[in-house]
């Protein structure tokens, strides 16, 4: 209990500290008449880091690049990465598994181990951090996330076919602290208790800051069907990080982020019983600590800098996959992800043709795992090791900027060297319109990914995952076009951006039931299929009348379709598909936050999910067409000034309002875990409070 309220207790100290470190700063509020203060309220002058290595402000990245800030994750009541970012255009979160709750992203259709996670702009997240890691990343420790959509290798090495999520962990910028605590009433019978805190200190001269961040978060286990068997597993996590800087001089900055969490999950049915005298279970338990150390160095203005760093990222899981009591399906699991590098960043009053900024680097990634589930008599070992250089220029003529990019992979999985070039354009007639054209490459190694490392129960057996022999790697082709218009009518500012989107995929990766191994397991094998493509379009638009009100809504309309007839059941009466599966044709969201006065908020949000085709395996594997769905959320925040810096916050709210869920849920111990598709949790009230200064 001590160790729980130990940062509580440093907040309270550092409270005097900051009340005299502030005495001078004035609080400024947004004008709703000032244009650049707008701007910044619907993200147009936000600074982002994603589209090229550099900090570059939005409407000027030479790729679309969209971001989620801590207001909108505070907006729409998330706790974590995963309840965050079907808020943007192109993604969507799903739910894998009735029993743990294994989470992923889709960007563009296209599946979880087609995006690349980053940590700081670091490919630090693992095959095996992937499994869950959506749910593992709170609230607390994001600063904003940016989002590339599209192959992005060329960047950002293996795995960006689909797109790139960055996650940008707070950074310490003033004297500040919070706490947080918010209880949740999961379906009217299961509760959730979310505990965060954060606090950031700067020295008076800005050469040193420190931010740390807490959050604990307790779930018990939700049955929607009354079967006894849960379809949201049991939860407890505990997550503490930090973020510090210090800069010897003006030109030099030392950085170091640090974060480790602890989560225990469990899923099935008989949670008093040890796993293995349950029907099933799906059990584990994660200790993950993660890293990075930077060093940056400027010259001539900061026209120039060099910058080295290193990210580490340790991961030990114990789990239990099992059914029929199997005193076997015991497993351990040990994960070590390391990345090491140097980028050069230049910018060149003229070079070549035209002003320039010229990236450059050279990088080292290594990944070992080692899974062992002896009861089902897998011991998979596997080591990546990926040599990496890149180099890129962007040139600017009057109102036209390019961007080419060439990043060669040296993967020791892959015979030969990976090319992958990237080229924008990018027009900006006005201030007010940008026009883009990119293409993109990517690539997927041959090796195990996330789904890999987790074992679904389907008719009371466990179903693994194995690799085709000579499995080929997979390669993406990306195209897009897009249009984003800001401008205004009377005090309302408003930006539409449209994009189009082409992907192909060669040796597109795909699942096939095999039957069973040796052992009597149940087997899907990954295969090269002959391709796929993936083409659509993506809209956005915001309308924003100073910080009073917000609106922010987003529709995908696309296809997602093998190019041949691709066979997914081992029963030859089932027919082959070209539809990829748990891919709809349409699916969108909106957001909206008013301020009807100056101390309360309104917040209201939606999630649609159109129909898809969903693999449903049983004593007859059939593809379902699934219903479509509709998810409205509203929360209300009044906050209370306690004196002239401390403030406080009420807020309750609904989630899920219509209890929108999926009705033909799998039930008992012989159910496929894996046929769960839709809204990741039902009707959900909850209250919560928040101390800031």
């Amino acid at each position: 209990m001590r160790k729980k309220y130990c940062l509580w207790a440093l907040l309270a100290v550092m409270a005097g500290t900051m009340e005299k470190a502030n005495a001078t700063i004035q609080e400024q509020l947004p004008n709703p008449d000032d244009d650049n203060d707008i701007s910044k309220t619907v993200q147009l002058d936000e600074m982002v880091v994603s589209a090229n290595k550099n900090t570059v402000r939005r409407k000027d990245a030479p790729v679309v690049v969209s971001v989620i800030n801590a207001k909108m994750m505070e907006q729409v009541n998330a706790p974590d990465l995963a309840k965050t970012l079907s808020f943007q255009s192109g993604l969507r979160v799903e739910n894998n598994c009735q029993n743990c709750g294994f989470p992923q992203v889709r960007i563009n259709g296209l599946e979880g181990a087609y995006s690349q996670i980053l940590i700081n702009s670091r490919p630090v997240v693992s095959a095996l951090a992937g499994v869950y890691g959506l749910e593992q990343m709170p609230a607390a420790m994001v600063e904003r996330i940016e989002v590339v959509r599209g192959g992005g290798s060329a960047l950002f090495g293996a795995n960006a076919v689909g797109g790139t999520i960055n996650i940008i962990t707070k950074d310490p910028k003033a004297n500040t602290f919070e706490v947080s605590n918010t209880l949740s009433q999961i379906g009217g019978s299961a509760w959730e208790e979310v505990m965060g805190a954060n606090a950031s200190i700067v020295g008076h001269d800005n050469r040193c800051g420190l931010a740390l961040y807490q959050t604990y978060r307790n779930r018990q286990p939700y049955d929607h069907d009354g079967d006894g068997f849960s379809e949201l597993g049991k939860l407890s996590s505990h997550t503490f990080g930090l973020n510090g800087y210090y800069r010897p001089t003006h030109y030099t900055r030392i950085g170091l982020e640090y974060h480790t969490t602890n989560e225990f999950r469990r899923g099935g049915n008989k949670f008093d019983l040890e796993p293995h005298l349950t029907d099933i279970t799906e059990q584990t338990r994660h200790l993950i600590n993660s890293g990075q150390v930077s060093y940056d160095i400027a010259w001539k203005e900061w026209a120039h800098k060099l910058s080295f760093f290193s990210s580490l990222q340790h991961i030990d899981r114990n789990s239990y996959y099992g059914a029929q009591q199997d005193p076997n399906a015991y497993g351990k699991t040990k994960d070590l992800t390391s990345v090491t590098g140097a980028t050069y960043t230049g910018r060149f009053d003229h070079l070549l043709f035209a002003p320039a900024m010229i990236t450059a680097g050279a990088e080292y990634q290594y990944n070992r795992l080692h899974d062992i589930m002896t009861g089902y008599n897998r011991d998979l070992q596997q080591d990546v090791k990926i040599a990496s250089v890149y180099a890129q220029g962007e040139w600017t003529v009057s109102r036209v900027t390019m961007l080419a990019g060439l990043r060669m992979d040296s993967h020791n999985l892959i015979s030969n060297p990976i090319l992958s070039p990237r080229v924008n354009l990018m027009w900006k007639p006005s201030d007010r319109l940008q026009t883009r054209l990119t293409w993109s490459t990517g690539f997927r190694a041959p090796q195990a990914y996330d789904e890999d490392l987790h074992v679904t129960a389907v008719g009371g057996e466990g179903v693994l995952i194995q690799l085709a022999d000579g499995l080929n790697p997979e390669y993406s082709n990306s195209f897009s076009g897009s249009v984003d218009w800001t401008f205004g009518c009377g005090h309302f500012l408003f930006n539409i951006l449209g994009e189009l989107f082409y992907t192909s995929l060669d040796d597109v990766f795909y699942l096939r039931d095999i039957g069973t191994d040796a052992d009597g397991n149940a087997v899907k094998e990954r295969r090269n299929g002959d391709g796929a493509q993936v083409y659509g379009a993506n809209i956005e638009a915001k309308a924003a009348h100073g910080s009073h009100l917000l609106l922010q809504a987003g529709l995908t309309v696309q296809r997602s379709r093998y190019r041949k007839l691709t066979a997914w059941s081992d029963d030859p009466t089932v027919a082959p598909v070209r539809n990829i599966p748990r891919t709809p044709d349409l699916y969108g969201y909106f957001t909206m936050n008013a301020k009807p006065a100056k101390r309360l908020d309104v917040s209201l949000s939606g999630i649609y999910t159109g129909r898809m085709y969903v693999p449903h395996f049983g004593q007859q594997d059939a593809m379902v067409h699934t219903s479509d769905f509709m998810e409205l959320s509203a929360k209300l925040a009044y906050t209370f000034p306690l004196n002239h810096h401390l403030r406080l916050q009420l807020n309750c709210g609904v989630q899920n309002i219509f209890n929108a869920f999926q009705s033909d849920l799998d039930r008992g111990e012989y159910r496929d875990s894996g046929y769960f598709y839709g809204p990741t949790q039902p009707r959900t009230f909850f209250v919560g409070c928040k101390v800031s200064y």
